[in-house]
């Protein structure tokens, strides 16, 4: 129960656009190599070289790892890894033009790799105050609770279930348009998701949403407690639940969970137990 493939793309890259015309070769002055709607590296060439650039599309940071191979490279092989904000763009490398064989892999995830989590902060639960779900699972959960999903936590709901905002921020991703769930490789592909980007750079992200299951947009401001989406079955699910977790951008373009701590109508709850309820309560010292 664990949400999508996690923004990684995977080009095997010369794709040289070949015009042969009154015997003339020609070959654009640039081409999108790596790309999605967020990162785009894209292969300019500039006399006898060919500039690698990458280019952030969205107005959110995001942390990236991008791999180059031509045997045209001293070692056959280069990593570049960076932060872009939003809209920035920078190059990655230099290639030289006759190379033929240039591969680029790319992944990349929302946020700044230097982001700290603030550990101190308590977490809402995610869902409206005075109603109860149990934790289906918690940190580490050897059922698919693991490294990058280490301190995820799923909660049992009936599809609609109305989804609130456990910690407030600005919303930097919405996907709802999705209506299939399923249990097979590279089923996380149709997950339906949020994700809302917090003040100290971390993500909080709700996941496994219904179609059309989303009640804010991209770009705006929620607040903890807000009402933001409805739960549903989609993406990589076994059955209807909401997947929750806080996540922190790594240097290899990947996300990683961070443990936090929520208030409860139990006090404040350290490390979710798996097959306990929780009961949602809005607390003084939690929210904005």
């Amino acid at each position: 129960m664990h949400p999508t493939d996690r923004r990684s793309k995977n080009n095997n890259m010369h794709a040289v656009t070949l015009l042969a015309a009154f015997g003339l070769l020609y070959q654009p002055s640039a081409m999108a190599k790596c790309i999605d709607d967020w990162l785009t590296v894209d292969e300019v060439r500039e006399g006898e070289s060919i500039e690698l650039r990458a280019t952030n599309q969205q107005d959110f940071p995001i942390t990236y790892s991008v791999r180059v191979r031509s045997e045209s490279l001293s070692d056959g092989r280069t990593r570049v890894r960076g932060t872009l904000d939003g809209g920035e763009s920078e190059s990655l490398a230099q290639v030289p033009g006759e190379a033929t064989d240039l591969r680029v892999s790319c992944s990349w995830t929302i946020g700044d790799d230097e982001a700290s989590h603030d550990d101190d902060y308590l977490y809402q639960l995610p869902y409206a105050e005075g109603t109860s779900y149990r934790v289906l699972q918690g940190f580490g959960s050897r059922f698919s609770h693991r490294g990058i999903e280490q301190y995820a936590i799923d909660f049992k709901m009936s599809v609609g279930t109305p989804v609130h905002a456990a910690r407030g921020g600005i919303v930097a991703r919405v996907v709802e348009s999705n209506d299939k769930g399923c249990w097979e490789d590279g089923c996380g592909r149709y997950a339906n998701f949020i994700v809302v980007m917090h003040d100290d750079g971390t993500t909080g992200e709700y996941y496994h949403l219904q179609q059309d299951g989303a009640l804010v947009d991209v770009g705006d401001t929620v607040v903890a407690g807000q009402k933001i989406g409805l739960s549903g079955n989609t993406g990589h699910s076994a059955l209807p639940h909401l997947h929750f977790a806080v996540y922190r951008a790594t240097r290899s373009g990947l996300p990683q969970s961070v443990p936090i701590s929520f208030v409860s109508a139990d006090g404040i709850v350290y490390r979710p137990r798996q097959g306990h309820h929780y009961q949602a309560v809005t607390h003084p010292n939690a929210g904005d």
